[in-house]
């Protein structure tokens, strides 16, 4: 029962992000690249003046920390928020492209296949165990992908490229451990926005004028990254990556809902079929945690009679 605060963050995290195409599609008109530049700017920017202005003694532990690190330890520690990094960033482009010029469902779908992926990845690096019940959950998900993917191969294409960045960037977070999360987080998107600084003067289009482009960016910033990036890596320290991975299914099926109600995207029978297979995937590989939060509160309601 320890675990419960750490689902309720990821799953806060995944509800949050299944919203995400509110604040992206009023910009489509802008090129990728651009809304990728100032989104990570913006964030850097938002999380430096945090940390300057609250978080200096944790920046000061967090270096203690690593200077007490064998010399192993740091280079592992540096490849990990390196590649995390590097990962998010990539992860962030193909999310954005393919949300703006393919279609939300593809994005939709990217986040059904990003579980299956961190969950073989959990398995094979990681050594995280599965239930019996688990791996009937991972086929689930499996089937449920390849309906998809059979009504639309060029979206499983997009969406295997965008689940493998962020699957990487799970399990490469769930290794590191031992500094504040905050910041980490702060490390990875700076970290990004100093490799994309030099690409910003070539591959930027005319500076963006409009209240609204600013507005856009200032709320994907603060409500669609660091926010729900922080409860991210939060539930990565309490549960397993496979796990956090699963719960991720949230966020498409609400994207799935935006895609069909509010973008009027046309929806399939076969679609429809695939999400609920899906849906009921999340249910079972969860089922554990599920039950026990059911004994608790029968065993609760009995000792208060």
């Amino acid at each position: 029962m320890k675990t419960t605060k750490y689902y309720i963050a990821a799953i806060t995290c995944f509800i949050i992000w299944g919203f995400f195409s509110l604040a992206l599609k009023p910009i489509h008109e802008y090129p990728s690249l651009d809304i990728l530049f100032y989104r990570v700017f913006s964030c850097s920017i938002l999380m430096l003046l945090i940390t300057f202005a609250f978080k200096r003694r944790k920046v000061k532990e967090t270096v203690q920390i690593f200077k007490a690190l064998s010399i192993s330890e740091k280079r592992k520690a540096i490849l990990l928020n390196i590649g995390g990094s590097v990962f998010l960033m990539l992860n962030w482009f193909t999310f954005i492209y393919v949300m703006n010029h393919v279609s939300v469902k593809a994005t939709s779908l990217a986040y059904l296949v990003c579980p299956i992926l961190t969950t073989l990845l959990a398995y094979f690096i990681l050594k995280e165990k599965l239930s019996k019940t688990q791996w009937i959950s991972v086929g689930l998900s499996i089937s449920g992908c390849l309906l998809l993917s059979y009504a639309a191969i060029m979206d499983m294409f997009f969406s295997i490229i965008i689940g493998l960045t962020y699957a990487c960037y799970l399990v490469s977070q769930r290794i590191n451990k031992g500094f504040d999360k905050f910041i980490i987080l702060t490390f990875h998107i700076t970290l990004a926005a100093l490799f994309l600084l030099p690409f910003y003067p070539a591959y930027s289009g005319p500076v963006p004028t409009e209240f609204k482009f600013y507005f856009c960016i200032e709320t994907i910033a603060v409500l669609f990254t660091i926010f729900p990036l922080f409860l991210n890596l939060y539930a990565l320290s309490g549960i397993n990556s496979s796990t956090v991975g699963m719960l991720l299914n949230i966020n498409p099926m609400i994207a799935f809902g935006l895609a069909n109600f509010v973008y009027h995207e046309e929806i399939s029978s076969l679609q429809i079929t695939a999400y609920s297979i899906i849906f009921i995937a999340v249910i079972v590989f969860n089922s554990h945690h599920i039950f026990a939060l059911k004994q608790k509160y029968i065993l609760s309601s009995k000792g208060s009679i």
